[in-house]
């Protein structure tokens, strides 16, 4: 069995933007790098923090894409269940077919 890429793709909560952003770069035995990008958060589920929020009808989120190892997201994810425990972060993978940098 090979260890095939996926992209890992974390929703973060406005609120706790600069500390997972932080936690992602101390994590440099798993994350070579990683993409943010500004997000509007649609839904039931989401929760509309502050009132702002409410009025524009939207959460303010960033979404984090990142691509590594399918058996480094399963341990970076593991990290975060413990470290960010009851902050609801968001997260999904995908299968990456292929990954290269044009030069």
């Amino acid at each position: 069995m090979t260890d095939q890429p996926v992209c890992l793709t974390l929703i973060v909560p406005r609120q706790l933007r600069d500390e997972v952003l932080d936690y992602l770069t101390e994590q440099s035995d798993l994350v070579s790098g990683f993409t943010a990008s500004h997000g509007a958060g649609h839904g039931a589920d989401v929760r509309l923090q502050t009132a702002a929020e409410r009025v524009k009808g939207h959460a303010d989120q960033t979404a984090v894409q990142m691509i590594l190892a399918e058996s480094d997201a399963n341990g970076l994810l593991d990290r975060l269940r413990v470290s960010f425990a009851g902050t609801k972060l968001v997260y999904w993978t995908m299968p990456v077919t292929e990954f290269g940098t044009i030069d």
